[in-house]
């Protein structure tokens, strides 16, 4: 039976399909998986998320497979030596960014005791499900989005603007915005997860 998906629907590209059904509105709460997916993200700005999707593992390689603190301890010459490397995007401020952005996650997770506590209380500690019919009907930043980007940025990350927080809740599961018609939608799912 044809699975009917918001996304990820090319045969010859079933690593997005498994990315659709797998992981794509799913809550998470594991705190490595929290930063991986905000430097994903991060990386993405500018580019499609097929193209980061396609480097993930040359990412989880280069970054220590995002254990925040090997990340925040890497020197600037392991950070200049990922500029000539394929498997990701060669972006210095991107790359110089993952270093930044571990360091204000460690300091977040010794505030709040974790990052999920801290950024599952922008939502209130439950996902936010979305009803929507058609792709183009889906926002790409809300109030919640923007209050955690403002409060990202405060406490100094970069590459964490409001679209891209926004892109990232929904990776994250914050936000549901899989379309009624999918069967990802998640009032079909209450039940099989």
């Amino acid at each position: 039976m044809t699975k009917n998906r918001c996304f990820g629907n090319d045969p010859t590209k079933t690593f997005y399909a498994d990315y659709h059904d797998d992981e794509w509105g799913i809550p998470v709460h594991d705190d490595q998986r929290l930063f991986e997916m905000l430097i994903l993200e991060g990386a993405q700005a500018g580019l499609s998320w097929e193209t980061i999707l396609k480097r993930r593992e040359g990412y989880r390689k280069v970054f220590h497979h995002f254990d925040p603190l090997k990340v925040a301890a890497m020197s600037d010459e392991e950070l200049e030596a990922l500029r000539s490397c394929p498997e990701i995007i060669r972006n210095r401020l991107k790359i110089y960014a993952a270093r930044q952005n571990a360091r204000v996650f460690l300091k977040i997770q010794q505030e709040f005791g974790s990052f999920d506590r801290y950024l599952w209380a922008f939502v209130k500690g439950k996902p936010i499900l979305n009803h929507w019919k058609q792709f183009k009907d889906i926002p790409s930043l809300t109030p919640e989005s923007d209050a955690l980007s403002k409060d990202l940025k405060k406490r100094g990350m970069t590459f964490v603007g409001s679209t891209i927080i926004y892109a990232y809740m929904q990776a994250v599961g914050m936000v549901n915005d899989h379309l009624t018609d999918c069967w990802r939608y998640l009032p079909k799912m209450i039940g099989r997860q």
